[in-house]
């Protein structure tokens, strides 16, 4: 493992089993990555930008990899996206979608808005578990990421 030590994550899902089930399936992994979670798109971008509860940059740095539910509420992850995906200083981040959805118009959808990668959520733990290893493994050990700021 190359870059895994240094760089967070952070899960943006409304759903308090989901996102359980998501921190348990990484430890399962042994990833060593600080994860950070939000429970919608407003503590989403909260987070990115360092504002409200989220301003301690040491404590909520910018993460290398964003996994993002769709259907959250107050902003959904669709505005979320856009929405990173406008802003320069955050473009260049890679974010994943992590949904239960399989409608063909989400996946164009999110593509259309530059995501880098939509994923259907696993229906089992162990699935789970293998998911997250092969998400880390890519996003942590195969691909060049971009420098976070510090």
């Amino acid at each position: 493992m190359t870059q895994t030590h240094s760089i967070a994550i952070l899960i943006a899902d409304d759903d308090a089993e989901d996102r359980m089930l998501l921190k348990e399936a990484l430890e399962e992994n042994h990833l060593k990555n600080e994860v950070h979670f939000v429970e919608n798109g407003e503590e989403l971008m909260d987070f990115l930008h360092n504002r409200g509860k989220y301003t301690d940059k040491r404590k909520y740095p910018l993460p290398g990899l964003i996994l993002l539910d769709l259907n959250m509420p107050k902003k959904d992850g669709r505005e979320a996206l856009k929405e990173i995906k406008q802003d320069a200083d955050l473009k260049h981040l890679p974010v994943v979608v992590l949904t239960t959805s399989k409608a063909e118009e989400d996946i164009l959808k999110t593509y259309d808005l530059g995501v880098s990668s939509f994923i259907t959520k696993p229906v089992t733990f162990a699935s789970l578990v293998e998911m997250t290893k092969t998400l880390t493994d890519y996003w942590f050990d195969l691909v060049q990421l971009p420098n976070s700021p510090k």
